[in-house]
């Protein structure tokens, strides 16, 4: 299988957290810019379009609706592509894709032929090349992962900056045409982030006991079942389930803001240069946001506790849409976008940082397919329900509440769920350790007392058992004596001829002297 086999698990091999690693960040960052901001970056082509074909501006708006679509509800897709064949390959198949659809739609002759080729076709080349960008960077990161993850998604604001005057130009010199066909090749570019992502190889030696317990291995993993290609049993984790509500639930107010600020500042009799600077302010507050918030993420108090993080960035966003429903000038607008951003920032960065840290490494190629399906339900029912409102009300400030409600409720969802579901099973477990810990700890001091006061004890007795040992040797060597004496008594009568008289005096006489029995000479 090559490196497919070991890109599926990255083969148990610790995460360098550096090395090539930053070559795989470089190739997620164009991702994620490409991913998120090119949906936007259309955007500016719509004028040309309706004129070109005859339609509304809604019409036009479906190009970036289905193409998010695509990007986020065909997750579990690209999981399965991703568990079948490895990141790489994938990536590079969507980066054709992306860039193909993108050519074809230069050639339309309708607006439905739009819809197919850059809704459709780039929608799911860009999905073919975010979600295996992002398996990646968990894969080589597991230390330095929060500012990983912070540097990597900053990608989405600097392209953002970069696309959409860049589609402005084009447009100017070359009409829709040309400029779908210039982006077209730009898109390219995501087979080179895809050839950058290298998968991980453990480092092989040529001894032969490695060689050995190498072909062992491998039988091993022959013998195994194979890996599923979509791992449904994250469901069963609780931490997994929450996390997808709350996101789900985020998504329908997340991306309104973003929206609807130009035409809001427009509303209140702002020029339209004016009005398109809102957007600017903002992107570059997130450029600067995301990476700080990958750097907090990363402290050692603060990384085990990344869902409060992103708990309070979902809150901190949600009040700050609320507040920005009061705005009545460009003065209020712009320091909206400025908290706006840093929010923003934050929960871009802290997203895909706590799924990794919620399901893991193994499992996080199809949780992040399974919660992008999810998300694509949210996306496709936030923005055109915040239209609606706005059509029925008249008035900017009913969408901006509605829109910090949302926030507001999955930062309490996702915060009060964790607390009472997981820290207190948490707490439930290091109760048990510690009882388990103190039972062994009173055990060992048990053990270990005795063992200490006991030293004397176990010196006397030794010497009791030498004592012991000595006088059963003492008793046995005079039994052997003994026997001995019986013997010579036995024979003395036989082998010596001596009068009666002489025997009866050897036998009344005590035998004092050890050499009598032992020499019969001086008995005689």
């Amino acid at each position: 299988m090559g490196g497919v086999a070991v890109d599926v698990d990255a083969g148990g091999v610790k995460a360098p957290d550096g090395g090539w690693g930053w070559a795989v960040l470089a190739g997620c960052f164009v991702i994620t810019g490409f991913s998120y901001a090119f949906p936007k970056a259309i955007s500016v082509f719509f004028k040309e379009l309706i004129r070109e074909f005859g339609v509304g501006y809604s019409d036009t708006a479906w190009i970036s609706s289905i193409l998010l679509a695509m990007l986020y509800g065909t997750g579990p897709l690209c999981s399965v592509m991703v568990n079948r064949f490895g990141c790489r390959p994938v990536m590079m198949v969507g980066g054709l894709f992306a860039s193909l659809g993108m050519i074809l739609a230069s050639f339309s002759t309708s607006i439905i032929h739009i819809y197919l080729c850059i809704g459709v076709i780039t929608g799911l080349g860009l999905a073919l090349n975010f979600q295996p960008s992002l398996i990646m960077l968990n894969r080589y990161f597991s230390e330095k992962r929060p500012l990983a993850n912070g540097l990597s998604a900053a990608g989405s604001p600097v392209a953002l900056c970069c696309l959409s005057p860049l589609g402005q130009l084009l447009q100017d010199h070359y009409g829709w045409r040309g400029g779908f066909l210039i982006l077209g090749g730009i898109l390219l570019n995501c087979c080179v982030c895809g050839a950058l992502m290298k998968p991980l190889v453990a480092p092989k030696t040529l001894k032969a006991k490695d060689l050995e317990k190498d072909s062992k291995e491998e039988t091993e993993k022959k013998k195994k079942p194979k890996a599923k290609l979509l791992d449904f049993s994250v469901f069963k984790d609780c931490g997994f389930v929450i996390y997808t509500v709350s996101a789900s639930i985020m998504v329908l107010g997340l991306f309104v803001p973003p929206v609807f600020v130009v035409s809001y500042a427009k509303e209140l009799g702002n020029e339209d240069t004016k009005s398109a600077l809102l957007l600017t302010i903002l992107g570059f507050i997130d450029i600067f946001a995301r990476p700080t918030c990958g750097v907090i993420a990363g402290l050692k108090w603060v990384r085990p506790r990344c869902v409060y993080l992103l708990s309070f960035a979902m809150l901190f966003n949600g009040i700050t849409d609320l507040v920005g429903s009061q705005a009545k000038d460009y003065v209020s607008l712009v320091v909206f976008c400025i908290f706006f951003g840093i929010s923003y920032g934050m929960v871009g960065a802290l997203q895909f940082e706590v799924l990794m840290a919620i399901v893991g490494t193994e499992k996080f190629s199809s949780a992040i397919g399974l919660v992008l399906l999810m998300e694509a339900i949210a996306v496709l029912v936030g923005p055109p329900g915040a239209g609606r409102l706005l059509d029925a009300t008249k008035n900017y400030m009913w969408v901006f509440l509605l829109a910090g409600s949302e926030v507001v409720l999955s930062a309490v969802v996702l915060a009060t769920c964790n607390f009472l579901f997981i820290s207190n099973k948490s707490s439930a477990s290091a109760d048990k350790l510690d009882n388990i810990q103190v039972t062994d700890n009173a055990n060992t001091e048990l053990c270990s007392k005795p063992a200490e006061m006991n030293d004397e004890e176990e010196k006397g007795e030794r010497e009791e058992l030498e004592k012991e040992t000595k006088k059963e040797v003492i008793k046995e060597l005079k039994d052997e004596e003994e026997t001995d004496k019986k013997k010579v008594a036995e024979v003395r009568p036989e082998s010596v001829t001596v009068d009666s008289q002489e025997k009866e005096r050897l036998l009344k006489e005590p035998q004092q002297n050890g050499d009598m029995a032992t020499n019969p000479e001086t008995c005689l």
